[in-house]
């Protein structure tokens, strides 16, 4: 047993499948994670057409295992929770038709985010509370809490249906964003085939200690994801929780969207905290660490580059992150 180092495929979202696997395979990878909805589009997964006909489902599959290569995970991340109607509930419904779809191929793992509900019933925007040393911000957070475990009991019921696990990126403006958050969801809702997706990189910045988050979740970690960040010298004067980004315009060329008209925002110049490859963040013996931490829960367990370091070209920044990933791992 050992286990599967790999890739998400959204940071090749010009390449086909066949050739965003090829390049998987020749740095030495194995596991495949590919986007199925959410956030953004899935070029990698032709959704519609795997739910509806085995024969695709067949000859997908076969893709993968004629490379050697296994899909260990879908991805669906977005805001199932968003009260806005071009977001939250088509997001919702990307996250249940992964979940099926998962079923079907076999896939055991779905990874997404909790999602963020607005501040009260006639909220118009997710409102994501932080510090509630105002009282009034724990009459907010029972109202999103109320909202998230009736959703996440009904998706954990169908998952369970479906022989999947979900697995939660805890992620910043979402109700689920740490080891405590994540932990509590599952434990409101009574929850059984939902826990955690162990991507590190949004636990570094917040200046979480990321191997005893490991420990401390344990079987509650399903999956996890090999993604790297720093802090900047911008952290000096903003923080970690700033909020200086701009608008990217309407009109731009390669905007990320995030739901019906609206997209990802330009990153500050001189910013607090950036995702690097693997490696450039936190060095390889560190990896190790985590991998030994990862192996402990489960020795077979995925765990996918996902590849958001600006400053490398998608092929570069990948191979430099297999690379350390692969170090790291030769090194248990």
């Amino acid at each position: 047993m050992a286990l599967k180092l790999g890739a998400y495929t959204a940071c090749l979202p010009d390449r086909t499948l066949t050739e965003a696997l090829d390049i998987l395979k020749e740095n030495g990878l194995t596991s495949v994670e590919v986007n199925t909805g959410g956030f953004i589009p899935s070029p990698h997964c032709p959704v519609d057409l795997l739910l509806s006909s085995a024969t695709a489902r067949e000859e997908y599959l076969a893709v993968f295992a004629d490379r050697g290569m296994e899909l260990t995970g879908l991805n669906c991340n977005g805001n199932p929770l968003n009260p806005l109607p071009g977001v939250g509930p088509k997001h919702a419904d990307d996250l249940r038709r992964t979940i099926r779809l998962a079923g079907l191929l076999g896939v055991r793992h779905v990874v997404t985010m909790s999602g963020t509900p607005g501040s009260d019933p006639d909220a118009k925007y997710p409102s994501w509370v932080v510090n509630p040393w105002d009282g009034v911000y724990m009459d907010v957070l029972d109202y999103q809490w109320g909202v998230a475990v009736e959703f996440w009991k009904e998706i954990d019921a169908l998952a369970r249906e479906n022989g999947v696990r979900v697995a939660i990126e805890m992620h910043p403006h979402n109700l689920v964003f740490s080891p405590v958050t994540l932990k509590r969801l599952v434990e409101a809702g009574g929850l059984t085939n939902v826990g955690a997706e162990m991507d590190p990189s949004h636990l570094m910045w917040q200046g979480m200690d990321v191997i005893a988050c490991v420990k401390w979740l344990g079987p509650l970690v399903f999956h996890a994801a090999a993604k790297d960040a720093t802090l900047c010298p911008g952290a000096d004067i903003r923080g970690v929780l700033d909020t200086s980004f701009t608008r990217v315009p309407a009109e731009a060329d390669g905007k990320v969207p995030t739901g019906y008209g609206f997209w990802c925002n330009r990153w500050p110049e001189n910013p607090a905290w950036k995702f690097v490859a693997v490696g450039l963040g936190n060095e390889v013996p560190f990896w190790t660490e985590f991998l030994r931490a990862l192996a402990e829960v489960d020795p077979d367990m995925a765990v996918n580059i996902e590849h958001e370091d600006a400053e490398y070209p998608q092929t570069a920044g990948l191979a430099l992150a297999a690379k350390n990933l692969r170090s790291a791992a030769a090194a248990l």
